[in-house]
């Protein structure tokens, strides 16, 4: 098979009598589709009892896949129980937030602690490696399927405090981690410790926790139970195959896991793309950046996407013309090798009956979508293998830390109205508009590659990262943070030092005082010809200098943004949430200092990025997300690779509606 970028998608053949099979290929055929997805709900099919194990249909699927030189990503099927297991064993269900044991149904229903799932999920795994781990069509492993979920059984506060044990080592570390001199709740013994529930130490809902170290702690536990389930496959896995990749698909944005926990263990990372339906295309270009920074900046697979609509939510609008071709060349902007669709046939039955499918109900292959997918087939075919393993030279970073939004968001005051996701995005689509590439990096990655840091609502500050980031401002970079920034250490307790805590000193501030209101309440800041809603911190400097101010109340007059000089470089804190017209203008004044500013920063809707292929050829992304023409001046001599046309520098370049250009610059 050719070197291009895998393409196909989920496929459920299992579903269909063996002459929809013969159709399947014929239109995947048709359409360039090289990839299939196979066996991800497999396990009642695979093994309809206890005893029993049944691969006869999985053998035709991959046989005929081999047959049709296609390749395939093979699930291991544990991501939904078979009901002989859930009926078996009643510990495999999951017991909820408010206590109530879950009898069989859905998906994503096991007890992440159960033995019962554990011994019969690897036994699954092993057998569905030995089998096929030389079989030619088999391309990766695909672990389970979007895992999630929160269980708190007894199998879980048990294995909570086994894992509490490892963490802690001590009460005496544990309890002053959590603070428990607080409402009396000194823990004496290990046993006393019960999952932070709605029968425990919460109200309302998983956010209002009266503990916030108990209920971090568990986040965290949950993370590493359901990864502890992914390494015990991937374990057997690899006692029967050495070679193969293995994989698991991501959600992106997921707030109930860390997925950098995850990345060491994963030989790739992947994802599925479902942006919300007002998000400007920034929001998935955060995610795709933030997939690609799980292994380093290592090209990544966009494992699942709709071609045409979804069917989880209220209103599912349909992707427009064009809208598809344009957000498969966003992620292969972003660091794709692999464009895969959910689903390849539509469902007959159940809740995705009506998901978006490269062939629908009636099998035809003369629809608008089948059509879009098999040019997009065709144009990926062209393109051949011109940006596979390329990497994106960036120098800004963007600090993206599930500690910080779990904390944030849990947290008691001083507004529950400020949400991580969207102080984070606004930021980061700042610096995209603007023409900057920006790596996504947790608060432990190696910051010396970079010119500018970005690190909004840090809310938690771990290790040696105040350290780090002075190093980054010392040497001549740019570091900026935000309002809820540096507010506590990696248990969630409040620094006992000036806000904001270890970050005081790089910043040159210090604050006593903050203010929450409403949201319908907007603070002017005039010297941004900005708004600032929701939380306003009262700075005073201590060495930096005022750039914005607050228009209204006592505090008018006093900083809103700080610049603080510091060793060669600069520290950037911004004490209240600007509007995006304010963070647009703050971003772009800080890469502006390190010529940052992209070549199309007057042409926001106009999206750029650039990857450095294998062979030192250097690629240009643009990307127009709008549906009308973007009428461009060429900023340097450069091929596109989808067209072959050469544009000199200095010539007109337009981009047709919702259009794509890849450049290969020179």
């Amino acid at each position: 098979m050719s070197r291009k970028i895998r393409y196909g998608g989920d496929y459920n053949p299992e579903q269909w009598p063996q002459s929809t099979w013969d159709e399947d290929h014929r239109l995947f055929t048709r359409a360039g589709i090289d990839t299939l997805t196979v066996g991800v709900f497999s396990w009642s099919l695979t093994q309809p009892a206890e005893d029993t194990y049944d691969f006869a249909v999985l053998d035709r699927i991959l046989d005929r896949a081999a047959a049709e030189g296609r390749q395939v990503c093979l699930a291991t099927g544990t991501a939904a129980l078979p009901p002989w297991l859930a009926k078996k064993y009643p510990e495999v269900n999951r017991t909820d937030f408010e206590g109530r044991r879950h009898r069989y149904g859905q998906r994503h229903n096991f007890c992440p602690s159960s033995p019962a799932y554990r011994r019969l999920s690897t036994a699954m795994a092993a057998r569905l490696a030995e089998r096929y781990a030389e079989h030619p069509a088999l391309l990766a492993w695909h672990i389970n399927n979007e895992y999630g979920g929160v269980c708190y059984c007894e199998h879980c506060a048990e294995a909570f405090r086994e894992w509490l044990r490892t963490e802690y080592v001590t009460l005496d570390a544990l309890n002053d981690a959590w603070w428990t001199t607080f409402w009396s709740h000194r823990y004496t013994d290990w046993d006393e410790i019960e999952p932070p529930s709605a029968l425990t130490e919460h109200w309302r809902g998983p956010d209002h926790t009266a503990f916030q170290g108990i209920t971090l702690a568990y986040f965290r536990f949950t993370t590493d139970a359901l990864l502890g389930c992914f390494l015990a496959e991937k374990e057997v896995i690899r006692a029967h195959d050495r070679q193969t990749p293995v994989t698991t698909n991501f959600m992106g944005m997921f707030r109930p896991l860390d997925y950098h926990r995850w990345a060491p263990h994963l030989d790739f990372a992947s994802w599925d793309s479902y942006p919300p339906l007002d998000a400007p295309p920034t929001w998935p270009a955060l995610a795709h950046d933030l997939m690609r920074g799980l292994k380093g900046g290592a090209p990544f697979w966009l494992m699942e996407q709709t071609p045409s609509t979804t069917a989880c939510r209220d209103v599912n609008p349909l992707r427009r013309p064009g809208e598809l071709r344009l957000a498969t060349f966003q992620a292969v902007a972003h660091g794709a090798d692999a464009a895969l669709y959910f689903q390849l046939r539509a469902s007959r039955g159940a809740c995705e009956k009506y998901h978006g499918a490269v062939i629908g109900h009636a099998g035809r292959d003369d629809t608008r979508v089948f059509g879009e997918v098999a040019e997009l087939g065709r144009e990926l075919e062209a393109l051949g293998d011109s940006t596979l393993g390329a990497r994106t030279p960036a120098r800004t970073a963007l600090v993206f830390d599930w500690d910080s939004w779990w904390a944030l968001e849990i947290s008691d005051g001083p507004s529950r109205l400020v949400k991580y996701q969207e102080v984070v995005h606004a930021y980061y689509r700042a610096a995209r508009e603007a023409g900057a590439d920006v790596d996504v990096v947790p608060q432990s990655a190696d910051l010396t590659s970079y010119d500018v840091v970005l690190a909004p609502v840090l809310h938690l500050v771990k290790g040696d990262l105040a350290e780090r980031l002075e190093a980054v401002a010392a040497r001549g970079g740019t570091v900026l943070t935000t309002f809820l920034s540096g507010r506590g250490d990696e248990h969630d307790r409040a620094f006992l030092t000036d806000v904001p805590g270890p970050l005081a000193p790089l910043m040159g501030i210090r604050i006593d005082e903050w203010d929450a209101r409403p949201p319908e309440f907007t603070q002017p800041i005039p010297e941004l010809g900005s708004e600032a809603r929701l939380v306003f911190e009262i700075v005073q400097p201590r060495g930096a200098e005022p750039v914005a101010t607050y228009g209204t109340d006592f505090y008018a007059g006093t900083p809103a943004v700080t610049r603080n000089a510091f060793g060669q470089g600069e520290a950037w804190y911004v004490a209240t949430a600007l509007d995006q017209p304010g963070v647009d203008e703050v971003v772009r004044r800080v890469l502006a200092r390190h010529d940052l500013l992209g070549p199309y920063a007057d042409h926001p809707t106009v999206e750029t990025a650039t990857r450095i292929a294998p062979d030192g050829t250097r690629l240009l992304f643009l990307l127009n997300h709008t549906p009308e023409p973007a009428r461009l001046t060429a900023h340097t001599t450069a091929t596109d690779l989808l067209t072959g046309t050469r544009t000199e520098k200095g010539e007109p370049l337009t981009l047709d509606p919702l259009g794509t250009a890849i450049l290969r610059i020179g």
